[in-house]
């Protein structure tokens, strides 16, 4: 059986904070603001995978109001969402995300950020696809006060 799954995350980008997306570093002026390290992608691929397995979100499963999670990798976080997922007898078939940024251009970094993500969900690189895009400066995103990411995933029943 499959089940598929949404997710969606944004962050405020400010000054004096890394960006850190995919789990890569991003070079860039500004970085986004959360209670974790405020990577927008692993937190959209997260949620969807939660979401697949009804399982609710990161926020039940991490919440900012807890000090164990300020400034947590969320490389790590993901890990722990996919072993919940194991011991609920899950396993990630795939994931499509997709980055809304104005700046920085992303697509150097698209690979690596691929990795990561099949690392952690412990499946091959050819599972995951990341994307980027602008909003054509439209928005929050475009007038690049945030940036935004969408994922959507299919997780099995083993």
């Amino acid at each position: 059986m499959l089940r598929i799954g949404h997710g969606y995350d944004v962050h405020r980008l400010v000054e004096g904070r890394k960006l850190i997306l995919g789990g890569v570093e991003v070079e860039h002026s500004l970085g986004l603001l959360g209670h974790s390290d405020a990577d927008v992608l692993l937190h959209a691929i997260s949620d969807a995978l939660l979401g697949a397995a009804a399982m609710g979100d990161i926020g039940g499963m991490f919440p900012d109001t807890d000090p164990a999670f300020k400034d947590a990798d969320s490389l790590l976080l993901l890990k722990q969402v996919v072993e919940r997922l194991e011991k609920s007898g899950f396993s990630v078939g795939n994931i499509d995300a997709t980055v809304i940024a104005q700046k920085p251009k992303l697509k150097p970094f698209v690979e690596k950020m691929r990795e990561n993500i099949a690392l952690a969900c412990k499946v091959d690189i050819s599972r995951i696809n990341v994307k980027a895009t602008t909003e054509e400066r439209l928005g929050f995103t475009g007038s690049e006060e945030g940036i935004a990411a969408h994922a959507v995933c299919i997780i099995e029943v083993k």
